[in-house]
């Protein structure tokens, strides 16, 4: 056996992978790829399902049927990037005492036994279930999670948007007042970013204190800008809306900047996320920034599932934006939602499933995806890839409430979204940390 064959990898594909990402079957490089022939079964089951998940279904199935003109399937087929791709069809029978062997994740797992048997490269199973993992670990199987998307962190904590510095010159601090969006503000950023050991991203927003001074400011392209106030934003003061803290105010700057159109915006339970989204929203509207405000959000239920909904497609989304008609009653006094209702009526306001995106095209729109940490990054790619001229897009959530199988903090939409485009000029991102539903809203979500 060579050297250069010593090296490769048997990699066995779960379905939860390539339900996942369809691109998955094209990521495992100079390597053997395994499918199991259960796998193929249960894809089979998923195709004709709506949005990504039936979509990746397909793409699979074509994918291996294109690939048997240049061979077969049961042999194996090499590609021209070295991956050699193998549907597998031995090996089943034998299913460990104490599994059920009429379950598909426990076939797979004795498909992997066997082959470990007879094949010298590394065998390692790739799934995104967490207990599949769990079990092939416990019978001395390599088992690895699928992490192609999962972001690794620069820092201890999610990228948050804003950084606090502390400076002991307060000539910098009265420079900013004075003149905090030109080019005397470069000599400040050299400050900034050494006391803070990095580069600042576009859009990030910084707190500078000097003693009893303090500045809030906002980097972009190698320039501070003073944050505006919010009764300087455009349309906000007809609404009575007011900041109750350092980072809503910063998130007000994010979601009136016409130039940003995608935010992302995370907080625990009650920071204010959806209420501030929705009245800026609101203020486009009746400023006439925007025609219509698109809301969707991935209706992934916490708990048990409550069943079948009847009625039409809005009967059947309005459980889910119940966070939305709240607001509405808070916000804006529309204690019967007299006002919602009538928005809805003129199509000012539309409620769109998640898995009905395809082809669509958002115009001068101002789009709201809530619950965004149940998306996984192919969700929030097809929602992104839709918005078109003259909209924004504002992702928010919560990454510490994750209710979707298959994904965690670390490799959820919200996430991933907001640490690749954290460099972005044409993005923003802020992390809201304090609850301000309630005093007992706040304490819950702290300890609980």
């Amino acid at each position: 056996m060579t050297t250069e064959s010593k090296k490769r990898k048997t990699f066995i594909i779960d379905t939860s992978v390539l339900l996942y990402d369809k691109c998955a079957i094209h990521s495992f490089g100079n390597n053997d790829t395994i499918i199991p022939i259960a796998v193929l079964e249960e894809l089979d089951r998923f195709k004709d399902k709506k949005g990504v998940i039936g979509e990746n279904a397909r793409y699979v199935n074509r994918y291996l049927d294109n690939l048997r003109t240049q061979g077969s399937l049961h042999g194996g087929i090499k590609i021209q990037s070295g991956q050699k791709i193998k549907v597998a069809i031995n090996g089943f029978k034998k299913v460990p005492v104490g599994l059920d062997p009429d379950q598909v994740d426990n076939q797979i797992i004795s498909l992997a036994l066997s082959i470990s048997k007879n094949n010298n490269n590394d065998i390692i199973l790739v799934t995104k279930d967490i207990n599949f993992r769990v079990k092939c670990d416990s019978l001395g199987i390599t088992a690895e999670d699928y992490h192609k998307d999962k972001v690794v962190l620069e820092e201890s904590e999610f990228y948050r948007g804003y950084v606090d510095v502390e400076i002991e010159d307060g000539d910098i601090i009265n420079m900013l007042y004075e003149d905090g969006n030109s080019d005397s503000s470069i000599g400040v950023v050299e400050v900034i970013e050494e006391k803070i050991g990095r580069n600042l991203h576009n859009n990030e927003f910084i707190s500078i204190k000097c003693g009893s001074q303090s500045f809030l400011g906002c980097y972009f392209n190698n320039s501070v800008n003073k944050v505006s106030k919010s009764e300087d934003l455009p349309g906000l003061s007809f609404l009575g809306i007011k900041e109750k803290n350092r980072e809503q105010l910063f998130a007000l700057n994010l979601l009136f900047a016409e130039d940003v159109p995608l935010v992302s915006i995370t907080g625990l339970a009650g920071s204010g996320k959806t209420f501030l989204t929705l009245m800026a929203g609101l203020s486009g509207l009746n400023e006439g920034r925007y025609k219509r405000i698109v809301i969707t959000r991935n209706v992934q239920p916490v708990g048990k599932d409550i069943g079948f909904l009847p009625g039409d497609i809005n009967e059947k989304m309005m459980p889910w934006m119940s966070p939305i008609t709240d607001n509405f009653r808070q916000g804006l006094k529309d204690k019967d939602l007299t006002y919602f209702k009538t928005m809805r009526d003129k199509g000012q306001i539309e409620i769109a499933p998640l898995s009905f995106m395809r082809g669509r095209t958002f115009a001068d729109t101002f789009f709201i995806v809530d619950e965004a940490q149940n998306a996984t990054i192919h969700e929030l790619k097809t929602i992104i890839t839709r918005i078109g001229e003259n909209s924004k897009i504002v992702l928010l959530g919560d990454v510490e409430q994750i209710d979707t199988p298959y994904i965690d903090s670390l490799s959820n939409g919200l996430t991933v979204v907001g640490e690749k485009f954290k460099n972005e000029y044409i993005a923003g991102h802020i992390q809201l940390k304090k609850g301000e539903r309630s005093y007992l809203s706040a304490v819950a979500a702290k300890i609980l």
